[in-house]
């Protein structure tokens, strides 16, 4: 489960910040969402990714806080299911962005420069050759072992779930 957290925490933290725009309650329900995760883990099926599943549980959470607490939703509830699926998919954009590069900086030199040159820069193969005195096969070899370097950790941690 703490390997759960660790992975997930980002994302249910910056959902439900989205959400309530408070830093604080979205710590405290955070920690709620994962208390309440840990005793229905049984019920989760699969059918979604488990960061889907864990905001599903924050958003439950987040309106019962709101429904005790008396706030009254300042954006109709269409408005806040539309915000929420962009603000997951947000979320879940931006954690996977870190970790890719922080993947990225792991690799050896010759292909952090590579995928940089391609992806930041939207270089050539040829131009990316040129620019590291190789050829423009030898760049785009490098790109896609590094590729798939990335892919199989990804893989790899997907798995571990």
């Amino acid at each position: 489960m703490e390997e759960l957290y660790k992975q997930n925490s980002r994302i249910v933290y910056h959902f439900l910040y989205t959400l309530c725009k408070d830093a604080d309650l979205a710590e405290e329900l955070t920690q709620e969402t994962f208390l309440r995760a840990i005793e229905s883990l049984e019920r989760y099926d699969g059918s979604c990714k488990i960061s889907t599943w864990l905001c599903q549980i924050a958003r439950h959470i987040l309106y019962q806080y709101w429904a005790r607490h008396g706030k009254e939703r300042l954006v109709e509830l269409d408005d806040l299911l539309i915000a929420r699926e962009d603000t997951e998919r947000q979320a879940m954009n931006q954690v996977e962005l870190e970790d890719v590069w922080d993947r990225l900086q792991k690799l050896p030199e010759a292909m952090r420069q590579v995928v940089t040159l391609r992806v930041l820069s939207d270089l050539s193969f040829r131009q990316i050759g040129d620019m590291l005195g190789k050829s423009e096969n030898w760049a785009r070899v490098t790109f896609y072992r590094a590729k798939m370097i990335l892919l199989k950790e990804v893989q790899y941690d997907e798995n571990e779930l």
